[in-house]
């Protein structure tokens, strides 16, 4: 398993996702996102090895995913005016492209 690889292609995604979809508030989403992988590089890198391990389901890696992205508050966002409803749908789409780029490269590995 390749974690820079992984690592890579969850910012190229996230980048697409900012960019096609969040536009008034890139800046800020892109500072949080950068914050967040780089905060978390660490326990990403271990449920990585747990899940390619088969030792972690793909719901304890969901579970642990949105807990981390729950740690990591949109608080900032949310001061800046977004509400909570648009920050829920943010975390939702940021969680769903990080869990879908794990599973897209691990499960063939297994």
């Amino acid at each position: 398993m390749d974690n820079d690889k992984l690592l890579k292609e969850l910012e190229s995604k996230l980048k697409t996702l900012i960019t096609e979809n969040y536009k008034e508030i890139k800046p800020q989403l892109e500072k949080y996102l950068n914050t967040f992988l780089e905060k978390s590089k660490t326990k990403l890198e271990r449920w990585l090895f747990l899940f390619s391990s088969g030792d972690l389901t793909e719901e304890e890696l969901e579970w642990l995913l949105k807990s981390q992205l729950d740690l990591m508050s949109l608080q900032r966002l949310q001061t800046a005016g977004i509400s909570k409803i648009k920050l829920n749908t943010i975390k939702n789409n940021i969680l769903k492209i990080i869990f879908n780029v794990i599973i897209e490269l691990i499960i063939p590995m297994r």
